[in-house]
């Protein structure tokens, strides 16, 4: 299976997007060095109203002097832009973790958290979540790649029809995360399989389908296609 590097752009040595081919589907690979830049996360404005798109908290931080120079739709939410499970944004708490069972994506077992603690950038399974105190984390599901594996369950059958824009995040070292988007409409295991195979990381969390976007301004790529809940950004 080949891999090719099309189209290559750094962000202030933050940020390293790469348009990629594999297997005939194009995604976009982007790589953040959480020593050189602040990876965070967003929800909502001061007055408690969700940025929902990503003109919104651009915009919002250009009137703090800061400028987004990354970000990615971060973690499922329900119809009112609530987390749909744990969110932690600057050390606090703002939806709690959620070990529920319930239809959808999010409860297909396992599902995980992305944090960032002290000891760097991490995925983890939600059942091996115990008393951390990320700087910032957020839930979602289902794990893409747990311990080297790509789960067995019926969402990841090989033949499957269920194919839409998906993103998504591991951690291959406590310094970096890698995120990303397909440009192509894969199913689960396909975009289980390119996190597996080509990125290597034995670990790795589904963000979304469908309503899965990119803001990467040096690959003139500012998606607007959706309205959003939780947000990645890196900030410089």
């Amino acid at each position: 299976m080949g891999l090719l590097a099309l189209l290559a752009a750094r962000v202030t040595g933050a940020v390293d997007c790469v348009r990629t081919v594999s297997d005939s589907r194009s995604f976009v690979v982007c790589r953040v060095d959480v020593r050189a830049g602040k990876l965070r996360l967003f929800h909502a404005n001061a007055q408690g109203k969700p940025y929902l798109k990503f003109d919104a908290l651009r915009a919002d931080l250009e009137g703090r002097g800061e400028t987004l120079g990354f970000a990615m739709n971060a973690g499922m939410f329900h119809p009112d832009f609530r987390p749909v499970g744990l969110l932690v944004i600057d050390g606090r708490e703002r939806a709690p973790i959620n070990r529920g069972e319930g239809y959808g994506n999010f409860f297909v077992q396992p599902n995980g958290v992305f944090m960032v603690d002290g000891d760097g950038v991490r995925v983890l399974a939600t059942y091996e979540y115990r008393n951390y105190t990320p700087a910032i984390a957020t839930q979602s599901g289902p794990m893409l790649v747990h311990r080297g594996l790509v789960p067995g369950s019926f969402t990841f059958r090989k033949n499957s029809e269920s194919r839409v824009i998906r993103n998504g995040v591991c951690a291959p070292t406590p310094a970096s995360a890698v995120f990303v988007i397909s440009e192509a409409r894969v199913n689960f295991f396909e975009f289980a399989r390119f996190f597996l195979d080509h990125l290597g990381c034995s670990e790795a969390l589904y963000l979304d389908g469908s309503i899965s976007s990119l803001y990467a301004p040096e690959l003139k790529r500012a998606d607007d296609h959706a309205s959003l809940g939780p947000i990645f950004g890196v900030v410089r």
